[in-house]
Parts: structure tokens; C-alpha cells; sequence
């Protein structure tokens, strides 16, 4: 009995330190990052794994960085990419949340065929449709300005759609039809009834949506040309210059910086997360 208790007692210690080592193997690059932004750009790479600094060179990487490249600030880079990622976030997880509540709950002719016409475009790549847009951008003079940044997000996601309408078929149809008594059209029922029980993959759809916009550097690389439309993700290139100088300790101040929004929307959203995964699956 005394070795069944020791084993009994033995296995949650082992279990956690296996889940802590695990985790730290998980969040090293971004200790890492975090502790290359306070080395001198010269000790980045030759004290590596060291997660120390011999020398700190807190002040001067983060101020460097933030004074960005070619006159423009990091700031700068900031705005726009904020400006791109929240007008592309709602757009398209409020287009994506219209079309859902269409294709699970409104009765249509060709629903099923046209709801299949849009699960068939998760097959394609986004950089399938590059050339076709940078047409169409080019033709509506959208080049070089944050529409054609935004308009690609902003009318939803194959992935969101289907997300949510497998959320919102788990809602009972029962509330729809007392709604529909107390005199409730289509739109009543959708902001009424269903838009309050749709917030966790309403949450979901958000983080998602955000993140991708944000670390999205193939849209802005082929879209862009002038420095002071730069998203985020294109302007940290430009700390880097394989014909001079390379400055790798405000490119990792920076991208520290550039993390933040997206770990601040997480921790604001992450209780809605499983919840809204793990509902979707469900059908009422």
C-alpha cells in the first residue's frame, strides 16, 4: 500500500515537470526574442544561448527601432497595420457572421449548392488570388493604399462562415419561432436571438482574424511599394540589409513591440476561445 500511495503521489510531480518542460521548449523563441531586444547588436549571435545579456542595450535597441526606417517611425508602421486589422476584423467577421445566419436559418433556393461553392474555396490559396486582385486594385487605383490591404478581409472567411454556422445550428430553432411571435423579422431574429448566444465564436472569429491580418506579409509586399504605407510585418524587413548594415537589435525590440497587440487581444478573448471551438462541432 505505502508503494501504491508513493507511485500515486510520484506521477502528478512527474506529469509537471514534464508539462513545464515542455512548456518552456514551447515559449523559448519568444524568450529568446525577448532577450535578444536587451543584447548589443554584436553579442546577438555569438552569445546566443545565453538568455543574459553580458552587455544591456535595452535603451538604445527600443529607441533605435522605434525611430523606424527612412524617416518614418515605427509608429507609423503600427497605425497602419492596426488600421488594416480592426476595419478588416469587423468587416469580415460581421459578413462572415450575415452569411451564416443566411445559410443555417433562412431557407433559400441552391443554399446547400452555394454554401458548398464556399467551403470549396478553403481549397484555395490566398496566393492564388494575388495576381486577379493586384488587377482589380491596380485598374480602381488601389495600389499603394490601405484599401487593398482591407478589402480582401473585410467580406468575410470561408472559415468563419462555417464555424459559425455549425455554432449556430446548435442553437434551438424553438427560440426563433418565439421571436418570431412577438412579431420579430429576419434581422429582429438574428440580433436578437442569435447575435447574443454567437458571442464566443463571435470571439473566435476575432482573434483568428486579427492575428492573420497582422502577420500577413505577402498582401503588403506585393501591394506596397512606399515605406510610409508598410504594415508591421513588411517594415521589420527593413531592418534588415544584406549589402550594409544589419540591425538585428532593434529588428527584435521591434518585433516585441509588434507582438503586443496580439497577445493583449488574446488574454481579453481567450475565455471565449474553447468555448466557441469546441461548440461548433455541436448541432442542435
Amino acid at each position: 500500500m505505502s508503494k501504491a500511495r508513493k507511485s500515486n503521489k510520484l506521477k502528478p510531480v512527474l506529469f509537471h515537470i514534464f508539462a513545464i518542460s515542455l512548456g518552456f521548449f514551447m515559449v523559448y523563441p519568444l524568450l529568446w526574442t525577448l532577450a535578444s531586444s536587451f543584447k548589443h547588436n554584436s553579442e546577438i549571435f555569438i552569445n546566443s544561448y545565453s538568455l543574459i545579456p553580458k552587455k544591456w542595450a535595452v535603451a538604445e535597441n527600443y529607441t533605435t527601432g522605434w525611430k523606424g526606417i527612412s524617416g518614418i517611425t515605427f509608429g507609423n508602421f503600427l497605425l497602419n497595420s492596426f488600421i488594416v486589422a480592426a476595419v478588416g476584423t469587423v468587416g469580415g467577421v460581421l459578413c462572415s457572421m450575415l452569411a451564416a445566419y443566411a445559410f443555417s436559418r433562412i431557407k433559400f433556393i441552391g443554399r446547400n449548392f452555394w454554401f458548398m461553392c464556399v467551403m470549396m474555396t478553403l481549397m484555395i490559396p490566398n496566393q492564388v488570388m494575388i495576381v486577379p486582385q493586384y488587377i482589380i486594385f491596380k485598374r480602381l487605383d488601389l495600389i499603394n493604399k490601405l484599401q487593398s490591404l482591407i478589402v480582401p478581409w473585410f467580406f468575410g472567411s470561408a472559415f468563419f462562415i462555417f464555424l459559425m454556422v455549425q455554432f449556430i445550428r446548435g442553437i434551438p430553432k424553438e427560440l426563433d419561432e418565439a421571436a418570431t411571435i412577438d412579431g420579430c423579422g429576419k434581422l429582429g431574429i438574428f440580433f436578437k436571438v442569435i447575435l447574443p448566444l454567437l458571442t464566443p465564436a463571435i470571439a473566435t472569429c476575432t482573434i483568428f482574424s486579427f492575428y492573420w491580418i497582422w502577420q500577413d506579409f505577402f498582401q503588403p509586399l506585393i501591394f506596397m511599394s512606399k515605406p510610409k504605407y508598410f504594415t508591421v510585418s513588411l517594415a521589420l524587413n527593413m531592418y534588415l540589409d544584406p549589402n550594409s548594415f544589419s540591425n538585428y537589435g532593434a529588428l527584435f525590440a521591434m518585433s516585441v513591440v509588434s507582438l503586443l497587440p496580439v497577445i493583449i487581444l488574446f488574454i481579453m478573448f481567450q475565455k471565449y476561445l474553447v468555448e466557441g471551438i469546441a461548440t461548433t462541432g455541436l448541432k442542435g
